[in-house]
């Protein structure tokens, strides 16, 4: 191993993923569209559909939670639909590591593929942990009981005893999941099947019991603490922060994406499967929290268990039990969708070779990562036995979010990216400097994107995602001030967000690619922008202690990184591995033109 110069390095960190074969792969494609879908579903509409409408109302919005509802699911489409365009164009195993190793390069797709880890394996860890918690409390904590007295684990920051059922549990699925795709997505179509009827027969039922009026309950008969009453107890905040709650019952959408290489059809079945399976679980909430919010006043709604207690209430112990039992289903098919894409993301990028190639290996029986998924579930069940529920959710969304920003700056650049200059004149004219830089800003007599342009896009698109901490961290930091109209920090919001549309208005001014795709994103960049600037904002609402373990998970990325990624990567030409890396690592003209036709086509 020798030492870099400073532009070979530069060089390493931003090479972009060229060797791209879409019929070239180890895993079985024998995923359709149905369990692609169900596979959406299952991962995302868990615990939450049973739990988070209860909690939201009480807590945020009372019955204009429906509403909250809404916005989490147009912010979550916004995003669904740039990992759309992606899952078509791309559809190889990865997900948003993949994604923007095309794109961007390699040091960020290093980033995102760390960070994806960490959100499969802390939301893996955490529905089970769920799981565990729903099935004590059903016992009577007969098995937490019993395991405090027997095996107390007397450690701080620990959880106080092994949780030896959560470990069992994801043992056991990984094992389903190494045996192969087929059986694992079979056994997540039956639990996603019975959650939905479930789900279908709360809406129902609950019709029965439904009264309008508790839509608008005047503020005389509200206890205090609860707001206003009427529709919107707690103003359009409540709304607002209903909404970023609501958010995060919509996450795990993009674990279709990542089971892309093992699809049929991914250019159609990809985009397909995220609009439909977005929708349903919309539909599922939207119709779930209409109904708790109309059987029951929103302040008398029970934020752990919402369903079973609104039954108790009105007097029908039968249907608790039902949903009690689409409950747990839905735990297994979130557990089941939660820990699919993680051997994925693994075998991607060892593929790659940044990380380790022994992990990555397709067993030539099961056609699945065999080790690579044992590997995490036993890291996964490891986590879950010693720690709590509480010290697991709250990595679990850092990860998510920031893929997500990623994957709709991805949109920007590849929709304006250079295509093949055609004669002399145009190579000319593609030079970047300060002049053509300034003439093409807001030029739209350009016809096709070439340097210039592309050079244009891509900073203004990493000036945006940069600007957008500066007015989501005041959104998050002075909300107060904001709402009661103070002067600096309305015009510090002000300047801020019309910088950001000025950015978007010069990417709009850039020609886009001609390329004819199966899905595209509409309205782009403004879309994908939005998409940015409501990822970032949830992003900062996190609090601290999330945002350092952060900081050292990625510490712990870059170190792998560093010391064997870099050096190992498949994107290295033979020459570059045979002179030690000593000689140029820059990309010839001919290879960087065949990486941006491989992303802009299908």
């Amino acid at each position: 191993m020798r030492m870099l110069t400073f532009t070979q390095f530069l060089s390493a960190l931003t090479r972009k993923k060229v060797t791209f074969d879409h019929d070239n792969s180890k895993l079985a494609r024998v995923l359709t569209t149905l369990d692609l879908t169900a596979l959406g579903i299952g991962s995302t509409l868990g615990v939450g559909v049973y739990v988070l409408a209860g909690e939201v109302a009480k807590t945020y919005a009372g019955p204009s939670v429906v509403i909250s509802f809404f916005i989490a699911a147009l912010a979550s489409v916004f995003a669904g639909l740039c990992y759309a365009e992606f899952g078509a164009r791309v559809p190889k195993a990865g997900s948003a590591y993949v994604y923007s190793y095309v794109t961007i390069g390699e040091f960020v797709a290093f980033i995102i593929g760390w960070n994806l880890i960490l959100e499969y394996i802390i939301g893996s860890a955490s529905v089970v942990k769920g799981l565990f918690t729903y099935l004590d409390a059903l016992v009577y904590h007969k098995i937490s009981d019993f395991l405090q007295e027997n095996l107390p684990m007397n450690a701080p920051a620990l959880a106080p005893f092994p949780d030896l059922f959560s470990l069992g549990v994801v043992l056991l699925f990984s094992l389903a999941l190494a045996l192969g795709a087929r059986e694992s997505s079979f056994v997540n179509n039956i639990f996603t099947m019975v959650n939905l009827s479930v789900v279908v027969f709360a809406i129902v039922s609950g019709l029965w019991k439904a009264d309008i009026s508790n839509w608008s309950i005047p503020e005389s008969e509200v206890p205090e603490g609860y707001g206003t009453g009427g529709f919107a107890p707690y103003g359009f905040a409540g709304i607002i922060k209903g909404a970023a709650t609501c958010f995060y019952g919509f996450i795990g959408f993009d674990c279709i994406a990542t089971a892309g290489e093992e699809a049929k059809t991914p250019q159609k079945s990809i985009p397909i499967a995220i609009i439909v399976s977005l929708s349903v679980i919309f539909l599922a909430y939207f119709g779930m929290s209409t109904v708790l919010t109309m059987m029951l006043p929103y302040y008398l709604q029970d934020t752990n268990a919402p369903l079973p207690h609104v039954y108790d209430v009105v007097g029908w112990p039968v249907a608790k039990y039902i949903v009690t039992a689409g409950a747990i289903c839905g735990l297994f098919s979130s557990l089941l969708g939660a820990m699919f894409p993680l051997p994925r993301v693994i075998y991607s990028m060892a593929s790659d070779g940044l990380m380790f190639e022994i992990i990555g290996r397709v067993h030539p029986r099961f056609q699945t990562p065999v080790l690579g998924t044992l590997i995490a579930g036993c890291f996964t069940g490891v986590l879950a036995c010693i720690f709590e529920l509480s010290q697991l959710f709250t990595m679990m969304s850092i990860g998510t979010l920031s893929a997500y920003s990623i994957v709709a700056a991805c949109v920007i650049i590849l929709r304006y990216t250079e295509e093949e200059p055609s004669d002399e004149k145009f190579k000319y004219e593609e030079e970047v400097n300060v002049r053509t830089v300034a003439a093409q800003l807001f030029n739209y007599k350009l016809e096709k994107p070439n340097k210039v342009s592309t050079f244009i896009v891509t900073c203004a698109s990493a000036s945006y995602c940069v600007c957008c901490f500066g007015p989501t961290s005041m959104l998050t930091l002075f909300e107060k001030d904001l709402l009661n109209g103070e002067p600096w920090v309305v015009s510090i919001c002000a300047i801020s967000t019309t910088l950001l549309i000025m950015l978007l208005i010069i990417i709009s001014f850039q020609p886009q690619s001609s390329k004819s795709l199966t899905f595209a994103v509409p309205f782009v960049p403004w879309l994908p922008g939005i998409s940015i600037f409501i990822n970032l904002y949830l992003m900062t609402t996190l609090d601290t202690a999330t945002w350092i373990r952060f900081v050292v998970w990625i510490a712990v990325g870059l170190l792998i990184y560093f010391t064997y990624g870099i050096w190992n990567s498949k994107e290295l030409s033979v020459q570059q591995r045979q002179s030690g890396l000593t000689g140029s690592t820059t990309v010839s003209n001919e290879n960087s033109k065949t990486i941006l036709r491989t992303a802009s086509g299908v």
